[in-house]
């Protein structure tokens, strides 16, 4: 049997899990880079069984499916990737499992930026570094409103510390409850148009479809304070880059910090590189030793179970 390891940019599969069981049943290989090229992609996975695959790093529709003869197990981290065809996947036989997500490590990174931010924390350390001293005068967060765009998993628990900061906190989704947001102690907004307008903080916790892609556009940005930063762990296409662009150069807000992008990873020449105002982190919102162990370690398992015949995770439509 064979095994592939996707889009382990930094090399760490093999030592986040004991994998001893599964190479007792076949060879693992791992590859370090992301193939966009539907071509090259089938080519290189054409010889395996098995393909281990982080998030939605590697897409892995019908038209890749169909030429990957050789293929019967899709073992996926997280619970869910809509890059995968599963429907295709069931279809023929081949078998999509996924793995639990640890939930902390996303909302996290959020405050990270927002502070990062709020603080000018890489100005200054710019600043310190070359020979100077204070360049910036800080936000508060304790006392500023937080508008959080999708309050479901994530979301939640980027309420509940925003609280802890003694942030005002207020909500909204196109499916959003008063009822969950009162569950939460979360002001409810009926509109988008009216978090933008109120927030000072603005932070994405949604799903990418075709609702959601550039939901944050012109219009948008013209919304919200001169004052206020943008935050998306979420998925890059629900920001509008050109429009994102415009508003930092043109000041309509004070700036953006952002983990997730349309291309990943983010070509070089990519103009949000050249952006001034932006934070930028290469989606790092699930990337901890943490999360690493639950993923690879539950891939490992995932793999031998099906191996030996017993019940998997297995991801339907």
């Amino acid at each position: 049997m064979r095994i592939a390891i996707l889009d382990d940019y930094q090399n760490l599969a093999l030592a986040s899990a004991d994998w001893s069981g599964v190479k007792s049943h076949g060879n693992i290989t791992v590859f370090h880079d992301t193939l966009t090229d539907p071509r090259a992609l089938c080519e290189r996975l054409k010889p395996f069984d098995v393909l281990c695959v982080m998030r939605e790093r590697t897409p892995l529709p019908a038209s890749v499916l169909t030429d990957l003869p050789n293929l019967k197990l899709i073992v996926t981290t997280g619970k869910r990737n809509d890059t995968i065809d599963v429907a295709y996947a069931n279809d023929h036989g081949i078998t999509v499992c996924g793995t639990n997500s640890p939930s902390t490590a996303t909302p996290e990174l959020t405050f990270a930026l927002m502070l990062g931010l709020a603080r000018g924390v890489v100005p200054e350390n710019t600043s310190m570094r070359t020979g100077g001293w204070q360049v910036g005068l800080g936000q508060d967060l304790a006392g500023s409103t937080l508008g959080i765009i999708g309050l479901g998993r994530l979301g939640s628990k980027v309420a509940t510390i925003a609280k802890a900061f003694d942030m005002r906190v207020t909500a909204w989704s196109q499916n959003l409850t008063k009822e969950r947001c009162a569950e939460l102690g979360v002001e409810y907004m009926p509109e988008k148009e009216a978090l933008l307008a109120d927030a000072d903080f603005v932070t994405i916790h949604q799903r990418l479809s075709d609702r959601t892609a550039d939901m944050i556009s012109t219009d948008e940005f013209k919304r919200m304070k001169k004052t206020a930063y943008l935050i998306n762990t979420s998925r890059g296409p629900i920001i509008d880059d050109a429009a994102l662009i415009e508003a930092v150069n043109n000041r309509e807000i004070a700036g953006a910090g952002l983990d997730v992008y349309d291309i990943e990873p983010l070509p070089a020449s990519h103009p949000l590189r050249r952006c001034d105002g932006l934070l930028l982190t290469p989606h790092l919102g699930y990337v901890t030793h943490h999360t690493w162990d639950v993923f690879y370690g539950e891939t490992v398992e995932a793999i031998l179970a099906w191996l030996a015949g017993n019940p998997v995770r297995v991801i339907t439509v």
